[in-house]
Order: C-alpha cells, then sequence, then structure tokens
C-alpha cells in the first residue's frame, strides 16, 4: 500500500493513502483529533477506573496508544488491544514525530517496536498486544472491554467495517455500560450503531468537524 506523510492545520503530521484518498487523521489537525475523540470522550470518562481494558481499531500511527499511555491517570492500570491490517513502515512512523511533540520518544518507539501478537509492559500501569488482524477475523472476547477506540477508515474508503453486523460483534466485546467512539458521525453510521443495540450521544467535533459520536452499551 503506498502512503506519504503529510502535514495538518495544528503541526502535527498524519499519513495520506492514495489508493483511498484517506488521510489517516483529520487534516485540521492529527493530535487534535485524537486528544478531543479518544482522549477526551473515551478515556477521560473513565478516570476514576483503577483497571481499563481498551480495544483500538486500528493501531495506525499508534498516536492514539501513546496519548492514552502518557495521559492515564496515575493509580489506572491500562491493558490496550489494537488490531491492525496494514502495519505502518517504521520510516513513516519515524517521520511522524509524535514522541518529539508529546517529549516521549522513547514510548513512541516501544510501542512500534513491540512484538505482535504478544503483550508488552509499555509502562508499568500500561500493557500494549498489538494484532495484525482484520476485524472481520478478531474473534473477541464477550464484555470484556470498557472502551473501543473505533479509528477505522471513513465508511467511503472502506464501508465494510462500518455495518451493524460489525458494530453487534463490538456491542458484544464491550461491558455494560462501556463505551465506543469514534470521529465518524455519518446518519447511516449511526442508525447501523442504533441498531447493534447501543445509545448514541452525538458531541461536538474536534476541530473542523461540527460533529463525533460516542456509543454506549446500556449497563446490565
Amino acid at each position: 500500500m503506498q502512503r506519504e506523510l503529510r502535514k495538518t492545520a495544528d503541526g502535527s503530521a498524519t499519513i495520506f493513502v492514495p489508493h483511498w484518498d484517506e488521510h489517516y487523521h483529520s487534516v485540521h489537525g492529527a493530535l487534535q483529533e485524537s486528544k478531543h475523540v479518544f482522549i477526551t470522550h473515551g478515556l477521560q470518562p473513565f478516570a476514576k477506573s483503577q483497571t481499563l481494558n481498551i480495544l483500538e481499531m486500528g493501531f495506525g500511527t499508534g498516536l492514539n496508544a501513546l496519548l492514552t499511555c502518557v495521559m492515564q491517570p496515575d493509580h489506572q492500570k491500562i491493558t490496550y488491544t489494537a488490531l491492525e491490517a496494514y502495519p505502518v513502515e517504521e520510516a513513516l512512523w519515524q517521520g511522524l514525530q509524535y514522541g518529539n511533540l508529546l517529549v516521549a520518544n522513547a514510548l513512541f518507539e516501544q510501542l512500534h517496536q513491540s512484538v505482535w501478537g504478544t503483550p508488552t509492559a509499555i509502562t508499568p500501569n500500561f500493557t500494549l498486544l498489538k494484532l495484525h488482524n482484520t476485524l472481520e477475523n478478531y474473534v473477541p472476547k464477550s464484555a470484556d472491554f470498557d472502551v473501543i477506540y473505533y479509528d477505522a477508515f471513513a465508511p467511503s474508503a472502506q464501508p465494510e467495517l462500518w455495518t451493524t453486523d460489525v458494530f453487534q460483534k463490538l456491542f458484544e466485546a464491550l461491558k455494560p455500560g462501556g463505551i465506543l467512539v469514534t470521529y465518524c458521525a455519518k446518519g447511516q453510521v449511526k442508525r447501523n450503531l442504533k441498531a447493534a443495540g447501543f445509545d448514541i450521544e452525538a458531541l461536538p467535533g474536534p476541530p473542523g468537524k461540527r460533529e463525533m459520536t460516542r456509543a454506549k452499551k446500556p449497563a446490565a
């Protein structure tokens, strides 16, 4: 897959995929978008939890994992599972320089260089499991995750990742009261989430987007 480095409006970099005419992050600001969608509205609602089990679809540039590792509360232990069908080459992830932006070069290197398929303690409180797999082939445990970062390519590029069947699988993977957060706010996506059993919340979007979506599995 051909991929290129691009700068976004907040000065942080992202990756562009010509085949799909898609960027890995918002051109209005990669760092801003990840913080807003996945940290503010995904991680922070669970700030008081002692343990947290997160699933990310997909690992990509490693920005969401890095932000989570850097910004998790001191008391919290996180197990972070990341699915990625198309791992990013070292030359590209090195070129992103997210470690420099967040003063976390060593962590960023560890996240990318950890062995695929093996749980790795990045810090005493953050364990990463990277899976080189597609969402279609991944079989999660039932009621295993507290939070899902849904950062797949847009429905226009990969419509098969935004169906009711996919969201039903993720609904089952979440614990009661668990949430799925995504940058996407398309009407059909929200209808598919609702059809899968989620309660839908439209939230203000990151710079350049009017809305984002948070979907909650009702508490038992």
